[in-house]
């Protein structure tokens, strides 16, 4: 269980961190000063809005825009299955055995203050789990299969705006 949760978190860590390299490119500055304006803004919802603004006044070629929105659609997928176990408390047996998760968020319900969800650590939550960490895997090697795609598409881009009309 501790083994699923910290690959789920290492790989969706590693996938947010893929987006440093589109920032990169729709920028066209370096990796660190892209990393900068990256980590500057502090949540990840704030970094893939930038992104997504960016890619909308540079990118004009719907298939690639297209493409973009959905690997980031995927990564977001991804965040609510991170945050999940991220932000929740975990019960635990009197034999020490991790039994539930209990979401840390207070919900108003028929006008009631109550404690988030609990749910289940059970066989089909961690089927869910061993999916969400091959569904972060194949993210993965989406976005690095992206990156050339959306460089060759900037510096075509670049191509087409530096060369003096006829």
């Amino acid at each position: 269980m501790l083994a699923l949760i910290g690959n789920i978190v290492f790989s969706w860590s590693n996938n947010e961190s893929m987006f440093i390299y589109i920032l990169m490119l729709l920028m066209e500055t370096n990796e660190t000063v892209a990393a900068i304006v990256f980590a500057t803004l502090n949540t990840s919802r704030a970094r893939l809005e930038l992104i997504q603004r960016l890619a909308r006044t540079r990118v004009a070629d719907k298939s690639v825009a297209k493409e973009l929105d959905e690997l980031i659609e995927r990564f977001n997928e991804c965040t609510r299955l991170r945050n999940e176990f991220n932000h929740s408390m975990f019960v635990v047996s009197e034999t020490g055995e991790l039994t539930h998760t209990q979401a840390l968020r207070i919900q108003e319900r028929r006008g009631r203050l109550a404690f988030g969800m609990r749910r289940s650590l059970d066989e089909k939550r961690l089927s869910e789990m061993r999916e969400g960490v091959a569904d972060l895997a194949r993210l993965n090697r989406d976005l690095w299969a992206f990156l050339p795609r959306l460089e060759a598409y900037i510096a075509g881009s670049r191509r087409r705006n530096s060369t003096p009309a006829s």
